[in-house]
């Protein structure tokens, strides 16, 4: 995790600086909220918790604003080369009399939990609450499909909160080049300006919000772009019941029925039906920052809630120790309840949720593996490694290797690393694209004894 924190507390006042620096909690802090007249508050996932006995005077505003960034027309600023954000409360005179300073992180592996559905190029829409985490996931999106899938990914930067506020885009978002927008108003025009100039295989969009912009959204997966994007909602039922959104997943309109089709399908003459094919072709609902719920086919959902008829959901769950947990619920639109169906999704990551039997974790405990990697991230490595708990060391010593891993076209033009590894007996394993999954399963293959390379 990356979150700049001393970058942010050496602009407020020496009172509050001293505090937050000395601060136990300060790796869990959302934002902290300062208003005229009334005690500096901190903000975590768990409350609000006052700083000081202090009131905050025009001073101590003053003193803030006068150090970071300017403020634009939807009054936010943000601190140079970090992912924070101030944005500012003024009076009827535009003086500012309240500022909420949002603390903003990289969290590297926060989307381990919806790999899979990248990999899949499908176009994904995330629905939460306003500070469940959205920025923070689509952030890391950014990272992944273009450090490490390669893709050229373009990001819509409407308040900077993705990228930062700077010209040189945070590290966080990794390879993505970064389209800043200049007034909220246009974002829709920068999304097709995006697509137009410079051919890129992903963009990413951070809340999307206005008829104009679903319409570009749109027009833009017609293209063939995969989109990612986020929006405001607890459930795709509030896309439904959202005429700005509701495009985004089809669209809603009333339909009316034959007497004879109306009792075939045992329904009234006047329904609701979805009127085209959605945007997004899988809605993930944030309910918590490690609790969501996806949907994978957006069009069958969609169908079989406008009949009120019983649908299948996905949900997700990553444990404190990282553990993916993944099953499938029956919910019913009607009563709003849900019940767990005997049939549970395999996740072909680290274990295997079922009601009647215990999780069987991967583990390599006999000895470590030594990796050698050749043209591919070690970062990825480590990444489904850890996950599967298992003991590892990454050397750059080929004779000290237990397994050589690369890409075979790579590979292919070393014929040295080729005969070094004969020689030694060390196996290869190479992939044509590597991928999360792909990792996994190569390593699940060894997890029954010490070393079974199948070469």
């Amino acid at each position: 995790m990356t979150d700049d924190l001393e970058k942010l507390f050496d602009k407020f006042p020496f009172f509050l600086y001293n505090i937050l620096t000395n601060y136990s909690h300060k790796t869990q802090l959302i934002e902290i909220v300062l208003d005229l007249g009334r005690r500096p508050e901190a903000r975590y996932p768990i409350g609000p918790e006052y700083l000081s006995q202090k009131v905050i005077s025009w001073q101590d505003l003053d003193y803030i604003t006068k150090r970071i960034g300017k403020f634009s027309n939807e009054n936010r600023a943000g601190i140079e080369r970090t992912l924070h954000r101030i944005s500012c409360i003024r009076n009827r005179q535009f003086v500012i009399t309240g500022l909420t300073c949002r603390v903003g992180r990289s969290i590297f592996g926060a989307i381990a939990i919806i790999r899979d559905l990248l990999e899949s190029g499908y176009s994904i829409l995330i629905l939460g609450k306003p500070g469940v985490g959205k920025t923070t996931i689509i952030r890391e999106i950014g990272r992944v499909l273009s450090d490490e899938m390669e893709k050229r990914v373009i990001i819509i930067d409407t308040s900077n909160e993705i990228g930062g506020d700077s010209d040189i885009p945070h590290s966080g978002i990794g390879r993505s080049r970064r389209m800043q927008v200049a007034m909220t108003e246009s974002q829709h025009q920068i999304m097709i300006e995006a697509v137009e100039n410079h051919m890129p295989q992903v963009i990413i969009i951070d809340e999307i919000g206005t008829n104009l912009e679903v319409l570009a959204a749109r027009t833009i997966a017609e293209k063939g772009v995969q989109l990612i994007g986020t929006t405001h909602g607890n459930c795709l039922q509030n896309l439904i019941k959202n005429p700005a959104l509701a495009d985004l997943i089809g669209g809603i309109q009333y339909v009316t029925l034959s007497d004879d089709e109306a009792k075939r399908r045992k329904t009234q003459k006047t329904i609701l039906e979805r009127t085209s094919a959605p945007t997004f072709d899988i809605v993930v609902e944030m309910n918590q920052q490690n609790f969501w719920t996806i949907h994978e086919d957006v069009k069958i959902s969609i169908d079989l809630l406008l009949r009120g008829e019983e649908y299948l959901e996905q949900v997700r769950f990553l444990s404190l120790l990282n553990d993916i947990q993944i099953s499938s619920e029956q919910s019913s639109i009607q009563t709003g309840l849900s019940s767990s169906l005997d049939k549970s999704y395999l996740t072909n990551t680290w274990h295997t949720l079922n009601n009647s039997k215990n999780i069987n974790k991967l583990q390599l405990k006999l000895k470590p593996l030594v990796i050698y990697c050749y043209s591919i991230s070690t970062n990825l490595i480590k990444e489904v490694l850890l996950n599967m708990n298992i003991h590892f060391i990454l050397t750059n010593e080929i004779k000290k290797a237990s397994l050589i891993i690369g890409l075979k076209r790579y590979l292919k033009k070393n014929p040295n690393l080729i005969h070094i590894a004969t020689s030694y007996n060390i196996p290869i394993y190479t992939f044509n694209c590597i991928s999360y999954y792909q990792l996994v399963r190569l390593f699940s293959s060894m997890s029954h004894c010490e070393y079974e390379f199948e070469t």
